[in-house]
C-alpha cells in the first residue's frame, strides 16, 4: 500500500495578492501532478472554504476550509492587502500559532511574513518580505534579522519570500528541498521560468 501523500496547503483569503498564491500553486502543482511518485500534493483552502476575492479582483474557489483541509506538512501563507487585517485579528494570530505547533514547515510570501512576525514565529530569526513592508516587519518584531536583498530566506522550519514574484523562487526552492535539485530544474524548465527582465 502506498504511503499517504504529504500535503502542501496554500491559504487563501480576501485581498490576497494573486501571484503570491497562484505563483507557488503553478510551481507546486506542476511538480506534484507530473511527479506523483515524490509523494506530495498541493491544495488551497480558506477559512470558510468559500470563494475569495483577490487584491486585483480575481475570484478563486479553494478546495477546502480550514476545518476540512488535510493535515499539512507545509503551509504557504501569501501576502496582499488582506494580511493587514490579519495583523489586527487575535483569532487569526492564534490560528497561525496553532499551525506552528502542528505543521513542520511554515512558508510565507510577501507580506505573509508580517502575520508570522505578529504571531511571534520570526522572533530572533532571519526573514524577508516585500521591500515596501520591511520597516513594518522590523516594527512588528525588532529581533528579526532583516534580509532585504534576498529573494527568499530558508531558516529551517520557516521560509519567507520577498514580494509577489519571489513566491515562484521560493516554491522552486521548496521543490529542491523536498524532492531534489534535478526535480526542481525539471519544474523550472517545464514552466519556462528563466527570469530575464525586459526593463
Amino acid at each position: 500500500m502506498p504511503a499517504p501523500l504529504k500535503t502542501i496547503g496554500i491559504l487563501l483569503f480576501d485581498d490576497v495578492e494573486e501571484l503570491d498564491a497562484v505563483g507557488p500553486w503553478e510551481v507546486l502543482s506542476y511538480w506534484t501532478r507530473r511527479s506523483p511518485e515524490d509523494g506530495y500534493r498541493v491544495v488551497t483552502f480558506s477559512e470558510s472554504g468559500g470563494p475569495v476575492t483577490c487584491a486585483k479582483g480575481l475570484t478563486i474557489s479553494p478546495q477546502h476550509s480550514d476545518t476540512d483541509v488535510p493535515d499539512l506538512d507545509v503551509l504557504v501563507y501569501p501576502g496582499g492587502r488582506g494580511t493587514r487585517r490579519h495583523l489586527e485579528e487575535p483569532a487569526q494570530l492564534d490560528w497561525v500559532r496553532a499551525q506552528r505547533e502542528r505543521v513542520p514547515l511554515m512558508a510565507s510570501v510577501c507580506t505573509g511574513s508580517l502575520v508570522y512576525a505578529a504571531a511571534g514565529l520570526l522572533h530572533g530569526r532571519p526573514a524577508t518580505t516585500h521591500w515596501a513592508a520591511l520597516d513594518l516587519l522590523a516594527e512588528l518584531d525588532p529581533t528579526i534579522e532583516l534580509r532585504p536583498d534576498d529573494r527568499f530566506v530558508d531558516d529551517g522550519d520557516v521560509i519567507s519570500a520577498a514580494g509577489v514574484s519571489a513566491g515562484i523562487d521560493m516554491a522552486l526552492h521548496l521543490v529542491d528541498r523536498l524532492a531534489g535539485r534535478e526535480r526542481a530544474r525539471e519544474v523550472r524548465r517545464g514552466i519556462q521560468y528563466d527570469p530575464q527582465p525586459p526593463v
